[in-house]
């Protein structure tokens, strides 16, 4: 199993953050079973203000080229990417259109 974390930021705005975790805590069905069928096993998203973190484990099934063909190919998954974008901003190095970004591992006890 393999591990990855992320960094994003949210809009820093109380309303649309309430409505971001509104939507994690009623996560529509497709978009589970995308990530599922991705060979992701696991992910937790934590929040500080408005600084999320993401810890998302695979299979060895799972590849970003074949997780990022899988969602282009899914209306689904588009629909609620441009849902997600009304509540996230990129970070200030992220390049253009780059959400959430993968961050190195410094550390391990």
């Amino acid at each position: 199993m393999d591990r990855f974390c992320f960094a994003l930021d949210l809009k820093d705005d109380p309303q649309l953050i309430a409505e971001y975790d509104f939507w994690h805590r009623n996560i529509w069905p497709e978009i589970r079973q995308s990530l599922l069928d991705a060979g992701i096993t696991g992910m937790q998203i934590y929040r500080l203000a408005n600084r999320l973190f993401m810890i998302m484990e695979a299979d060895s099934s799972f590849s970003f080229e074949k997780k990022k063909a899988m969602d282009s190919a899914n209306p689904k998954v588009l629909e609620w990417e441009t849902l997600m974008w009304k509540f996230q901003q990129p970070l200030p190095w992220a390049a253009a259109g780059e959400k959430w970004m993968l961050m190195d591992k410094i550390f391990e006890l």
